[in-house]
């Protein structure tokens, strides 16, 4: 598909560049194939039934961007992928100061590039001991905010807290599963009085998922792979609620993505361990997921290109045009949607 057909123009005043106070005072639109409702995502359990199941994504932001020198020269990597304790996949800018076997330092954290890739990717191994990385991370690094807050603002002590979900548990991602960042103690304690389970997945963010589609069609984008599991007892107790009735709703376009690639042609969801770059797009058939809540996504992207793909091309253009003109917030410190599919 052209890649223009997911464009659209958003006022740069609807780019959210803090979370609502408190978190659960973000609006969110229900978006159904005959009609869009304007709440907020205090109402989420009004949407739910006590069979349904909303899955989490509990990974943990890291602290993955880096900034440094190449000997004079000042480069900036984001991490976005691991592939052991003190190997990282990055974005490294410019890529071109940061070539194979040069030592890059990090006031103080030194790492060596051991593999040059395509549009910027490198390959970097810490100068470090395996069990010093989560450490040294947290002393050189800080928190990836989205290139479209921090051209417009510095990251600062709020976002570490702020850029985090209530379910972080696992180390390992570089950009925040973002509609869990509405969730609070009060959301929770209503979804517990209505019976609603919630239950984790992991998928370790990329920072790939910020990379624009330089393509003209959809078949040429190229997914960076990120990691995921889904234990065998979660696979279980999902495929249990849906034998009951029960829907399972995504909070998140990460969990949809994990849920996705562990379901087999007829929706049995299965344990998983390991890599997946999948790329959703329209005329996908979806097997494991029946509702979806996410943020507002930008123009273009290959999330914009999956919530199309679930809830309809044409429904999914009048629900931003419906919330632009509403003043709602975007991209992930904005507000929320809830997604119901496509009719066939």
């Amino acid at each position: 598909m052209n890649v223009e057909l997911f464009d659209f123009d958003l006022p740069r005043e609807n780019i959210a560049l803090r979370p609502a106070s408190p978190r659960d005072a973000a609006r969110m639109l229900v978006v159904k194939p005959e009609c869009l409702i304007d709440t907020g995502v205090l109402n989420l359990v009004d949407y739910l039934g006590e069979d349904d199941v909303l899955v989490f994504n509990d990974t943990r932001v890291i602290p993955g961007r880096l900034t440094g020198k190449r000997g004079a020269a000042k480069v900036e990597l984001t991490l976005h992928k691991r592939e052991s304790e003190t190997i990282w996949r990055a974005f490294a800018k410019p890529a071109k100061k940061c070539r194979l076997g040069d030592t890059l330092d990090f006031d103080g954290l030194t790492a060596e590039v051991i593999d040059v890739g395509a549009e910027g990717e490198r390959t970097i191994r810490f100068d470090v001991p395996q069990s010093e990385m989560s450490n040294a991370l947290e002393s050189h690094g800080v928190m990836p905010l989205p290139p479209y807050i921090a051209s417009q603002r510095p990251v600062d002590e709020q976002d570490k807290s702020d850029y985090q979900t209530v379910f972080a548990r696992t180390d390992g991602a570089v950009a925040a599963p973002t509609a869990g960042l509405h969730f609070t103690k009060r959301m929770l304690e209503k979804l517990d009085q209505k019976n609603i389970k919630r239950l984790g997945v992991t998928l370790h963010v990329g920072a790939g998922t910020f990379l624009p589609v330089k393509v003209e069609d959809t078949k040429d984008h190229r997914m960076h792979s990120e990691w995921g599991e889904i234990t065998p007892e979660v696979a279980a107790q999902l495929n249990a609620a849906r034998a009951r009735g029960g829907k399972i709703i995504a909070v998140g376009t990460t969990s949809l993505r994990l849920l996705e690639s562990a379901a087999d042609d007829q929706g049995v969801i299965h344990c998983f361990s390991g890599d997946t770059d999948i790329f959703i797009t329209p005329g996908y058939t979806f097997k494991a997921v029946d509702m979806l809540m996410t943020n507002f996504h930008l123009p273009c992207s290959t999330l914009f290109m999956l919530v199309s793909a679930f809830a309809g091309m044409q429904t999914m253009r009048n629900a931003y045009e419906t919330a632009i003109n509403g003043g709602y917030r975007f991209y992930s410190y904005g507000d929320s949607s809830l997604l119901f599919p496509a009719k066939d």
